[in-house]
């Protein structure tokens, strides 16, 4: 196989959690290998301070469990259209734009892909999620804008963007018999997208799909805010969360929030956070959940715990319980979380999920008994409850399953040899 067979362009599913590189091959396999054998890349930056270098993936995680001290950034694509994005961050020393920590994180991935293939780049797919901002066209469009402006400072001349459940409906129908409506359910790590589409083997590789595509919507709730509301209901508490003041006040909850949200994390190690918090202490009724709260910000455990709920997460999906150990914070404390505990804390998001599924349907003026299957993709696809509430809202639907990780990315390889030969 000579590179003359292979597209010209490759597709990049920028994720909040895993990224992947999708490039059309004869004989091969879509997505190209980027850490350890694996198509995915962690979406993760650790910037070694003892080192003075910055580590991406598995690398990265690795790393900051081992101890080393620097700074662990993860879900890089929550930033965009999010305010943090036109600031700055300390990192070995000086300030550094949050965007350009962005520019770093897909720079890796360019450069694993060129490595892997063995040739340069300069045509690229993005994949993007319907809303990067609800109910904000303003800030949709900068946070399109800014990855306009990475993809080409990194030396990409043309940067063009697909819809993620476009791309992963692409890929599912590479695999279909016959003509199907489909909606398309992609839970990622910071976003739920749908997409209603017709699909059929012989349209396949028409380079003009728009007439087959529906309605597409989503809402800005993902894996990142599943962990977040089972932290808050099963972990948090034992930290001082939702525990009330001398006067019967609830204690504030500024402090968790950003304790259980990734990008915040390091804002609770400040020395100003910290003096709040030890300000609130003399007025609050629960000090030894406050203390402990302490002992997290003082070993720097914020993103280890956020990995243990995330983790936990993921095994509620399959079991129905899992226990958090917490042994470095206190003897014998434990977090005892499961599935009804999480069912429930996510419940309100789930709401959200099916009102944007029922307005997406509403759009497209098709009724639920219209729809033949249900396509999912995207790392919290799997979720017990996300599925049962699909199932109640299209009975009549059949459920198909994508890569958890890679459907998106393929159907991006497939657009970008559609659209750059």
């Amino acid at each position: 196989m000579t590179n003359a067979q292979s597209a010209r362009a490759i597709g990049i599913d920028f994720g909040t959690s895993n990224s992947t590189v999708g490039w059309l091959r004869p004989g091969e396999q879509s997505l190209l290998v980027l850490e350890d054998g694996k198509i995915t890349l962690p979406s993760v930056v650790f910037f070694n301070f003892e080192e003075r270098r910055p580590v991406y993936g598995r690398l990265a995680l690795h790393e900051y469990l081992e101890g080393y001290e620097g700074r662990l950034m993860r879900s890089l694509k929550s930033l965009l259209g999010s305010k943090l994005l036109k600031s700055e961050t300390a990192v070995l020393g000086s300030a550094l734009p949050f965007k350009d920590i962005l520019g770093f994180f897909i720079g890796e991935l360019k450069t694993r892909a060129e490595a892997v293939a063995e040739r340069p780049f300069e045509e690229v797919v993005l994949g993007r999620p319907v809303f990067f901002v609800d109910d904000d066209e303003k800030a949709d469009k900068e946070a399109q804008d800014t990855l306009v402006a990475v993809a080409k400072k990194l030396g990409f001349k043309d940067v063009s963007f697909q819809y993620e459940p476009i791309a992963a409906a692409f890929d599912y129908e590479s695999t279909i018999s016959r003509e199907e409506l489909v909606l398309i359910v992609d839970i990622g790590g910071g976003t739920s997208d749908f997409s209603l589409i017709r699909l059929a083997p012989e349209r396949h590789m028409l380079p003009e799909r728009q007439s087959d595509i529906l309605a597409t919507g989503g809402v800005h709730i993902g894996g990142t805010d599943f962990d977040k509301q089972l932290s808050l209901a099963g972990v948090m508490p034992l930290f001082g969360y939702g525990s009330r003041m001398k006067n019967q006040a609830y204690m504030p909850t500024s402090h968790h929030l950003n304790m259980v949200t990734w990008h915040t994390i390091n804002a609770v190690y400040s020395q100003q956070a910290q003096t709040a918090l030890k300000n609130m202490r003399y007025d609050a009724l629960d000090t030894d959940g406050l203390d402990r709260f302490f002992k997290l910000i003082e070993q720097r455990a914020g993103h280890w715990l956020a990995m243990q709920v995330e983790q936990s997460k993921i095994e509620l999906t399959e079991m129905d319980s899992r226990n958090i150990a917490l042994e470095r914070i206190e003897p014998g404390l434990v977090a005892e979380l499961n599935r009804e505990l999480f069912d429930e804390s996510i419940d309100g998001l789930l709401g959200k999920v099916n009102g944007s599924v029922l307005q997406l349907l509403a759009d497209a003026g098709v009724s639920t008994e219209d729809i033949d299957t249900v396509f999912f993709t995207g790392g919290s696809s799997g979720i017990p409850a996300l599925r049962a509430n699909i199932q109640r809202l299209l009975p009549n639907a059949r459920h198909a399953e994508g890569d958890t990780f890679g459907s998106i990315g393929s159907g991006l390889a497939i657009e970008a040899k559609k659209r750059y030969g």
